[in-house]
């Protein structure tokens, strides 16, 4: 009588899917990658070993896109099962590089070029805050940059704006002109941005 050989334990369909992740990314860049998959991919660096998929999908399902998620304050992305306090930070810690990386950009650049770029910027920086915040990008005669600033930072639905103290703030940092924006955290996507130049 013959002995058949033990069957193998099936693979686990996750074994070697990082690498092929990595090698795809290599190949092809971001494009082409859903936002589950770009986060994913974060994900690799808070868990050591094992399947983050079903994690990022679980984070795209709660809060809708991966800019939400990096945007979502981070006791709400521990709620998330499998969120701990070092998934959050290193989420959060991501989305501060991110914001950081924009503002660089933004500033090496003459910023009313594009309203999309400020746009764009004004996004990253807020869009996703759970409270509205009165913000204010200060510019130089050439339309440059000076500074970002958060002047007021409110309720859910409103926040206070005081002229009297953004025109000594524009005045202390010889500013030439102003852009004034804020958020609606009940529709992330709706930044009013105002433009005022005064002498």
């Amino acid at each position: 009588m013959q002995l058949q050989p033990p069957e193998a334990e099936p693979v686990p369909h996750y074994l070697g899917h990082r690498e092929r992740m990595k090698e795809r990314f290599q190949n092809i860049g971001h494009v082409g990658f859903a936002d589950y998959e770009m986060l994913e991919m974060l994900l690799y660096k808070s868990i050591r070993q094992g399947d983050t998929k079903p994690l990022a999908k679980a984070l795209i399902a709660r809060f809708g896109s991966l800019a939400e998620v990096l945007g979502a304050p981070e006791h709400l992305i521990r709620e998330v099962k499998g969120c701990g306090p070092t998934i959050a930070f290193d989420l959060k810690f991501t989305s501060a590089i991110t914001h950081r990386m924009i503002r660089s950009e933004i500033r090496e650049k003459i910023v009313l070029s594009s309203w999309a770029k400020v746009m764009d910027y004004c996004v990253a920086a807020m869009a996703y805050e759970s409270r509205e915040q009165f913000r204010i990008l200060f510019l130089d005669k050439k339309n440059a940059l000076i500074a970002d600033e958060v002047q007021q930072i409110g309720t859910v639905d409103h926040t206070p704006v005081y002229p009297r103290e953004v025109i000594a703030r524009a005045l202390q940092l010889s500013a030439s002109a102003i852009i004034l924006a804020h958020n609606h955290p009940t529709t992330p996507f709706s930044i009013p941005l105002d433009h005022a130049q005064y002498r």
